[in-house]
């Protein structure tokens, strides 16, 4: 599985356009009156204010190049502060093995970029945007999780390790060979590195294969 690009909500359309074009330096593809589109790598990204309520937020996450974390650390580091879990400012995934770091963007979103050592491929030269691959992650919370997997399971996206979904704990939906996953979690889970809880928010999923996955503004799953 690969994602082409991913539309989430938010309120804040002219700071959070800043922060991915100016801040972390992503490169600006499209923009209207109500939305714009940066290019993550392979992937893009996209927030829109259409039919926007409350405060949306979202976690994800960019692969960086496998032997980029450090330097990664220090480039972020100098443009927002990394969240703490338990006084650290980064996680250890030893059994993939993998390096994240987390951080806030100014909606709220929990951001993170994850050095996947085995998977992602090396780079030469010092840490930059062009350093960021593709979308890693993205989250998928819904009312029920049982039946949104079992609609991700027909369109061939399985868990990561052929676990049985989890109505309780987080759902890896992906190939682990890709290091590219939907996390799949059901409202009110925290998640690492945030004082955040999951929520349901409409967003949109568009895959490289052109099949497309939407949660809408009714809490429905569609897929395309």
């Amino acid at each position: 599985m690969e994602i082409k690009r991913v539309t989430l909500q938010t309120n804040n359309l002219r700071e959070m356009k800043y922060f991915y074009t100016n801040t972390l330096g992503l490169s600006l593809i499209d923009e209207n009156e109500e939305k714009f589109c940066v290019s993550v790598g392979t992937s893009q990204l996209e927030f829109t204010t259409r039919d926007v309520k409350g405060n949306p937020y979202y976690h994800f996450a960019f692969n960086i190049e496998s032997n980029k974390f450090d330097e990664a650390k220090s480039w972020v580091k100098e443009r927002v502060s990394l969240n703490l879990e338990d006084g650290e400012d980064e996680a250890d995934f030893s059994h993939l093995p993998a390096h994240s770091l987390y951080f806030y963007d100014p909606s709220g979103n929990i951001v993170e970029f994850i050095s996947r050592h085995s998977i992602s491929k090396a780079g030469e030269g010092h840490f930059s945007p062009k350093s960021i691959l593709n979308i890693s992650e993205i989250s998928l919370t819904v009312d029920d999780v049982i039946k949104a997997g079992q609609q991700l399971i027909e369109l061939g996206i399985h868990e990561r390790d052929n676990e049985p979904l989890s109505a309780t704990s987080l759902n890896f939906m992906g190939d682990s060979t890709t290091g590219v996953f939907i996390l799949l979690i059901q409202p009110g889970r925290r998640w690492i590195f945030s004082n955040k809880d999951s929520v349901v928010c409409p967003l949109e999923i568009i895959l490289a294969s052109g099949d497309q996955i939407t949660l809408n503004d009714k809490n429905e799953l569609v897929i395309q």
